[in-house]
């Protein structure tokens, strides 16, 4: 006899399992895999992981190039990519139903990433966000069960975490700070008004992260001369400091007046001078004779000078970036929609959904604020120590990707974005329970 807990359980488990399936089986069969124009580099650094090696650039960090070299065709690594999105989909399930004891609450959590158009869609993309959003998962996933309960705690389960981190970074570098974040809050406990220390995460989290992510580094440095996860750190740099390209000094004019006539034509047809070093890049090799590596870190060096120099100009698009980070966008291709009416009306959707995603993100940002100040928000809310981990992932993010590059910075949440949905769902569901029990003994 399956008990009433069970079959409520099984209810919100089915609803979850049917709507994501039912959805993600309708957009391969009526939606296409959609490339950008960063995908020729992965296929071009996928080509070369499956040639050993002998020609990677560097310009990319291994984990998307392998990922999709060993899937192969774009149609199959499609798939795969709605697969991991059902085994996220299952992951926020675990966790909501988990923290709460509620399947329902789980079954929203799980919902609210797999309706996101902002997900969902991106399961098509041929970029890195759904295999960076699955091994965020993996990670946050097993540091929840960490903390949850401590008979799941062992050097294994910190092995499995430590993977996830590094294979995490592997694929998208902005994630290079997860494994030491994720050790600070496995490692160290506050218990009995004490602190304990546990040894299994810092050999179990930081060694896959020191072997997987500091021998790439390694890699790089011995064949292309710099310490870093790619070869691209002068550009993106240059997405900082192409605002005020015309202070360089003379001793790089060349350079700089290139970049200043490819920033006013690209001023002219989009409006901003974001992107403007990727159109550049061979004028600038052209004229100056230099490799692609020679001219990344020529150009790293102009740029840290520049920073330097000009801190504020420097402060005031990190400060910019920082804000485009949270505008909740969906990358979709209207083409791929035959019917005008079915695009419209998918437009209305997604634009829909960026209003409320972009409402919790400020909810986010202001609650997370309020929580860190206010030791009564923290008791009514139930904050312990798995909510601090999820929020400070979440801003280390927002202000890393700013500091680093000022580009794309709304693609940069996309990963972390069911993350800050789950903190809101949170305060919503903790709050409700608050009062809840501050009327519950006013009606008796």
């Amino acid at each position: 006899m399956i008990s009433k807990e069970n079959k409520n359980l099984i209810k919100w488990l089915g609803i979850v399992l049917a709507v994501a399936i039912l959805l993600r089986v309708t957009l391969f069969l009526t939606y296409p895999a959609v490339s950008y124009s960063d995908t020729p580099s992965y296929r071009r650094s996928a080509e070369a992981v499956l040639g050993g090696f002998q020609f990677y650039d560097g310009t990319r960090t291994p984990g998307y190039p392998a990922f999709i070299a060993f899937i192969g065709p774009d149609r199959a690594v499609y798939g795969v990519q709605l697969l991991l999105g059902m085994l996220v989909t299952m992951g926020w399930f675990g966790i909501g139903w988990k923290a709460t004891g509620k399947p329902f609450f789980g079954a929203v959590a799980a919902l609210a990433h797999t309706l996101n158009p902002g997900q969902f869609f991106f399961e098509a993309n041929l970029l890195t966000e759904t295999l960076a959003t699955f091994w965020l998962m993996l990670s946050l996933l097993g540091a929840f069960l960490w903390l949850d309960n401590p008979k799941y705690r062992s050097l294994w389960l910190a092995l499995g975490i430590g993977l996830s981190g590094a294979l995490a970074t592997l694929t998208r570098p902005l994630f290079i700070f997860v494994p030491l974040w994720l050790v600070l809050f496995l490692a160290f406990s506050f218990e009995g008004k004490k602190w304990r220390f546990n040894w299994q995460p810092v050999v179990g989290v930081l060694l896959p992260a020191i072997l997987l992510v500091g021998g790439w580094m390694l890699w790089i440095r011995s064949n292309y001369q710099v310490f870093s996860l790619t070869t691209m750190t002068g550009y993106h740099l240059v997405q900082h400091t192409g605002y005020y390209f015309e202070a360089v000094p003379d001793e790089h004019a060349e350079l700089r007046d290139i970049y200043l006539t490819y920033r006013q034509a690209r001023m002219d047809t989009h409006g901003t001078q974001g992107n403007t070093i990727w159109d550049a890049i061979p004028a600038m090799q052209e004229a100056t004779g230099m490799h692609f590596y020679e001219l990344s870190r020529t150009l790293q060096s102009i740029s840290i000078q520049l920073i330097l120099n000009h801190p504020w100009e420097y402060l005031s698009r990190v400060v910019r970036g920082w804000w485009l980070f949270w505008r909740a966008p969906v990358y979709w291709d209207q083409a791929a929609i035959s019917s005008p009416g079915l695009a419209s009306a998918i437009r209305s959707i997604i634009l829909s959904a960026r209003g409320l995603l972009f409402v919790m993100n400020l909810v986010f940002i202001f609650t997370s604020i309020a929580a860190l100040v206010s030791s009564k928000l923290r008791i009514s809310w139930r904050i312990n120590a798995f909510h601090w981990l999820v929020a400070g992932a979440i801003w280390a993010t927002s202000i890393l990707s700013s500091v680093l590059d000022h580009g794309d910075n709304p693609r940069f949440l996309v990963p972390m974005q069911s993350w800050v949905v789950f903190w809101v769902l949170w305060i919503g569901y903790a709050t409700w329970r608050e009062r809840r029990q501050a009327v519950i003994p006013r009606e008796r």
